[in-house]
């Protein structure tokens, strides 16, 4: 129970599907109801998708281009950290690429919203899928991976909530609601990157220091 806990908290930080909400209401604000549920269905299910091949097989990209597991974390951490200083700092739509009008242009246009920008790269970006190729590592049991597997599919489906939701969320917190707990999950997904980058260096000055 711990372990689902653990990774469901992370990684819902990382997706923060919170930050997403007022992107996803001007991307379907023209939706009817079902349209809206429609398209925060397929979101989550491609999001489950992406990060479920990320998880399997993120380590066999690693092993081709030679890349070791601490260098991902290190990398996945850096970007882990610059997305909780967006979210700190209001700019996450712009951390994401979605203040480009030529962006904005192309996500209105699209007869579906749901697999970009939502899915890729709002959502199941490279924060969450590099957590997920380290989480592969670290858990090698199957329970633990089978618990892990359930963990993203309850964030998938809490995601799933929190877009279906979107409009009636916006109304009752309003922008400076939302800002509000997107500042504070920030704050967490800050320390989930320094947590990521200061355990991964420590492991590699003690390789070389061996």
């Amino acid at each position: 129970m711990e372990l689902f806990i653990y990774v469901f908290a992370a990684l819902f930080s990382v997706i923060n599907p919170l930050g997403t909400v007022p992107i996803f209401v001007g991307l379907t604000q023209e939706y009817s109801a079902s349209e809206r549920s429609r398209t925060s269905l397929l979101t989550a299910v491609n999001i489950f998708v992406i990060l479920l091949i990320s998880f399997f097989t993120g380590r066999f990209i690693l092993h081709f281009f030679g890349i070791s597991i601490e260098s991902l974390r290190i990398a996945g951490g850096l970007i882990i950290v610059t997305s909780g200083f967006a979210l700190l700092t209001g700019s996450f739509s712009k951390h994401k690429g979605m203040e480009k009008e030529r962006v904005k242009n192309d996500a209105f246009q699209r007869d579906s919203v749901s697999l970009t920008p939502l899915a890729i790269p709002m959502l199941a970006g490279p924060g969450s899928i590099s957590l997920l190729i380290g989480m592969y590592e670290d858990y090698s049991i199957i329970s633990e991976k089978i618990i892990t597997i359930i963990a993203i599919l309850g964030v998938c489906l809490a995601t799933f909530l929190v877009l279906r939701s979107s409009h009636y969320i916006v109304k009752m917190l309003g922008a400076s609601g939302i800002n509000a707990i997107s500042r504070i999950i920030g704050f967490i997904v800050i320390a989930i990157g320094i947590e990521y980058i200061s355990s991964s260096i420590i492991i590699v000055l003690s390789n070389v220091f061996k």
